[in-house]
């Protein structure tokens, strides 16, 4: 009886709602401001998407209302690239620095961009081709990339060539990905070759990389400057999973093709512990960066929209929402690892907790430029629950989940 008079009264209906690429962000600013743009991409006929119908409903969709929300850098647009991995994780380290630091710095995210693709090329050759190669990864590359390489702040790389406003990787990736596939085809598996080809690739796109940073008259390498100036230990931040596939309370690969090289470090838990530990950590002043699901009828970031996340009804009712329903999506992939953000804060409002979140994508860019929520999105628990697959934090917020681990061991 109960779950019939919750049917009737919260029944999400769905629409066929109509966009037109004109009018969005990408096409209209990203697109335009890159050499690769085609003008006629604008005369396309409006698209449908199937999405949640939402009246004019309170949602707390403003900034103001994140009173619980930690400091960070205003959001940045990553462009015409498949980096979000970049942008998300390196607003997250700037968050970190803040924390532990009292000081504000912007941090390069394609210094990081640049030696994943070299990662990733050494990992093409190693493989012989089988390892994948594309513009994704994951939240852990940053910190993989940051034990080898250090960081370096934005001013002194920002990957921008002169006149680039906006980045864009089409054509940087084309020529990569063009060249390993010659080198798989003709057998020239020379690791040092294809090393130095694909730096020389990205020195035309991006720029060379600096060897060193120079703080307070103080020459230093780019792994100094994380340690000493920023004081990031990248050994501090760990990788946080739910889901059945794998046994809880072990550390287990996060199976998705942006983990080309197949990371076994992600501690997996049940839902409600994964849930109870993000909340805790928000609670605490420590931000997460998120890996998440965003081709959702659920989200709604179009032009006009409120730039929100939740779980239609009609997918499934909020309250039935737990670790099958979540394997499910992910087993028949309609649960895919779309997108990487940074969690900065939470609210609960009518019983239910909302996440601020800072976004590097287009989507998030609909609204007025002018606005303060430009470049933000504002997610509600179940969306979190159900479609946010993992997290990273800093290991002082997890720490009585860490225990278990060890009490597994």
């Amino acid at each position: 009886m109960m779950s019939n008079i919750f049917a009737q009264k919260h029944q999400d209906q769905a629409v066929f709602k109509s966009y037109d690429k004109g009018e969005s962000y990408y096409y209209s600013t990203i697109l335009s401001g890159v050499n690769s743009f085609d003008k006629e991409q604008k005369k396309d006929k409006p698209y449908k998407r199937f999405k949640v119908k939402v009246a004019d409903k309170d949602y707390p969709n403003k900034l103001e209302l994140y009173k619980n929300r930690v400091w960070h850098n205003k959001p940045i647009s990553q462009g015409s690239t498949g980096t979000c991995w970049a942008f998300s994780t390196t607003s997250f380290y700037e968050t970190e620095v803040y924390r532990l630091t009292n000081k504000e710095v912007k941090l390069s995210e394609l210094y990081t961009v640049y030696w994943e693709y070299v990662a990733k090329a050494k990992g093409f050759v190693d493989s012989r081709g089988k390892s994948a190669f594309s513009e994704g990864s994951e939240a852990n590359a940053v910190t993989r990339m940051y034990k080898e390489h250090g960081i370096v702040p934005f001013n002194l790389y920002s990957g921008l060539l002169p006149g680039q406003k906006f980045y864009n990787h089409k054509v940087l990736f084309q020529e990569m990905n063009d060249y390993l596939q010659s080198v798989k085809r003709n057998n020239a598996w020379n690791s040092d070759i294809v090393e130095a080809t694909i730096k020389s690739i990205l020195n035309k796109y991006m720029g060379m990389p600096p060897t060193e940073v120079v703080v307070d008259g103080k020459k230093m390498s780019p792994q100094e400057y994380m340690a000493e100036v920023l004081k990031i230990n990248p050994n501090d931040y760990v990788d946080i999973l739910s889901y059945t596939q794998e046994p809880y309370y072990i550390q287990c690969v996060y199976d998705v093709p942006d983990n080309w090289w197949y990371s076994d470090v992600y501690y997996n838990i049940p839902l409600n512990e994964y849930m109870e530990t993000l909340n805790g950590a928000i609670k605490n002043g420590y931000s997460v960066c998120i890996d998440a699901d965003v081709s959702e009828p659920g989200l709604l970031a179009g032009k006009g929209e409120p730039q929100i996340a939740i779980i239609p009804s009609f997918d499934i009712p909020q309250e039935y929402i737990n670790d099958d329903a979540r394997q499910f999506r992910f087993s028949n992939k309609t649960t895919t690892d779309d997108h990487l953000m940074h969690l900065i804060g939470s609210v609960k409002k009518d019983g239910k907790m909302w996440y601020l979140i800072k976004d590097s994508s287009s989507g998030s860019r609909n609204n007025d430029p002018d606005a303060a929520e430009f470049g933000y999105y504002f997610f509600r628990e179940d969306f979190v629950k159900l479609k946010v697959m993992s997290f990273t934090v800093h290991k002082d917020a997890v720490k009585n989940v860490l225990k278990k681990f060890n009490e597994v061991d």
